[in-house]
């Protein structure tokens, strides 16, 4: 007589797919034996059996009792009615080991029966993903290629599972990805995956074929690698590079708010409005992007300490330093972040600005290309005045024209600020036009600033506010509202 485990082969219908299988089984047990262990001390090694369950299409042949041959849906409870023994539970097992069980049951009816169970059509794969994904949440996913006695059936993979979830956000740590997986009835297992290894290398041993009842879990980086996070973002299992994202950004620019980055926007945005001023930013959705969007950086701005909070799935929060100076200086686009939805950038204010450094920053795409003060009073062409970022007084001054030298008090100025809180503030500027930039007598101006040049003899700055009409007319109701 035939061996029993040969016979049970040969007869198979779907020996193509058992083939398959069999292979699929070999190469991914080879590859997870390579360094994937599962924390802290446990080094396991995947099953990659298929368990039968809820769903599956099986064929239970009883060799030599046709009448006992038949087809079976696995119902949720994973129960199977046969005839003479009654009901089976083959849930969770293997079809070798479903064979095995069925035959001990016919074994008080029938001697020495041969039995083998065949998986006609395999059911969905249901899986969870978690962690560091843009979408966390149950899937499930279909199978490709043929199925049951159609040769050629494929699997998803794990990589086919971070796509469906929306791909990994640019806080994963890829290299400690986690599968866990269900074996038998009562027991799971897990691994540890390496996606970067699979970016770097293309190592597919990394990128595991799922069965029903799998767990994908992606976790936070502690410690963020910004090489690390452009690899993610260009990976084909990273969030989508097209989709919108709102960004936030507070502090020393000319817009703060929350803006909506995508690719090729321009002022798209939100709880702002839009400068003409402003240069069209263009390419990857990073941190100077952002900074365009919101109308570039003030002249107070501290470039070389920015932070970006980002908050995690974990709900704590990365604090990202970047220093745009070396970017500048260097052309170390690392510090280019790149930022994805829900990014918090916090752009501080100087301590000490030197002069030399605003005039080279007011020529960079992080300033915006014109800033609009206002010079009123006693000036040959008074009224609004497009000038560089980081001009200064004098600039300003000299841009409306110079002083009307008949009616202007010369040797000093108002300079009224509206302030990003809201609050206004006026003071006395001594002017020198011999001085360079400094903050006593030739201070660098800011975006919306007044600069309010005074009649001389007895006349009153009042006399000069309430003939002022228009835009500077209402910064004027401001300050009479301040009691400035």
């Amino acid at each position: 007589m035939l061996n029993k485990s040969l016979f049970k082969f040969l007869i198979q219908p779907a020996v193509g797919m058992a083939l398959l299988t069999a292979v699929n089984v070999a190469v991914s047990s080879a590859s997870l034996a390579q360094g994937q262990t599962l924390p802290p001390t446990t080094q396991t090694q995947l099953d990659t059996n298929y368990s039968l369950g809820g769903g599956d299409l099986i064929r239970v042949n009883v060799f030599e009792v046709p009448e006992y041959t038949g087809e079976y849906q696995i119902p949720p409870g994973g129960a199977i009615n046969l005839p003479l023994i009654g009901s089976v539970s083959v849930l969770g097992l293997t079809t070798e080991q479903a064979s095995d069980e069925i035959a001990r049951r016919y074994a008080r009816f029938l001697k020495r029966p041969l039995i083998s169970v065949n998986l006609l059509s395999p059911r969905p794969i249901n899986i969870f993903v978690a962690g560091e994904v843009t979408r966390p949440g149950a899937y499930t996913l279909s199978l490709s290629g043929g199925a049951g006695n159609n040769p050629g059936v494929q699997y998803p993979t794990v990589l086919a599972a971070l796509t469906t979830a929306q791909g990994v956000t640019l806080a994963a740590d890829v290299t400690q990805v986690q599968l866990r997986r269900r074996i038998g009835r009562s027991s799971e297992q897990a691994v540890t995956l390496n996606l970067k290894e699979l970016i770097q290398t293309g190592k597919l041993s990394q990128d595991i074929t799922l069965r029903d009842g799998d767990t994908i879990v992606v976790p936070t980086a502690t410690n963020f690698n910004v090489a690390e996070s452009r690899n993610i973002f260009a990976s084909n299992f990273a969030a989508s590079q097209t989709t919108p994202r709102t960004v936030t950004i507070i502090g020393e620019v000319n817009r703060p708010g929350s803006y909506l980055v995508t690719p090729g926007n321009t002022d798209s945005q939100v709880g702002a409005t839009p400068n003409s001023g402003t240069a069209s930013p263009t390419g990857l959705p990073n941190v100077t992007r952002v900074i365009q969007l919101a109308g570039g950086i003030t002249a107070q701005a501290d470039v070389r300490n920015l932070k970006l909070r980002r908050p995690t799935r974990t709900g704590s929060e990365q604090s990202i330093d970047i220093n745009l100076w070396q970017l500048l200086q260097s052309g170390d686009a690392n510090q280019d972040i790149i930022v994805q939805d829900g990014d918090t950038i916090v752009i501080p204010t100087a301590t000490e600005i030197n002069p030399a450094e605003a005039t080279q920053l007011a020529t960079t795409t992080l300033s915006p290309t014109r800033i609009q003060v206002g010079v009123v009073g006693e000036v040959k062409k008074p009224g609004l005045t497009d000038v560089q970022p980081n001009s200064s007084l004098n600039q300003a001054i000299l841009a409306a024209g110079g002083f009307n030298d008949a009616r202007a008090s010369s040797k000093a100025v108002d300079l009224i600020r509206l302030n990003p809180n809201g609050s206004v503030t006026k003071r006395i500027v001594k002017v020198d036009f011999s001085a360079g930039i400094n903050e006593q007598t030739n201070p660098i101006l800011r975006n919306n600033d007044v600069v309010v040049v005074n009649r001389s003899g007895s006349a009153k700055t009042g006399d000069t506010v309430n003939t002022i009409t228009g835009p500077l007319g209402v910064i004027f109701n401001l300050l009479n509202l301040f009691g400035l």
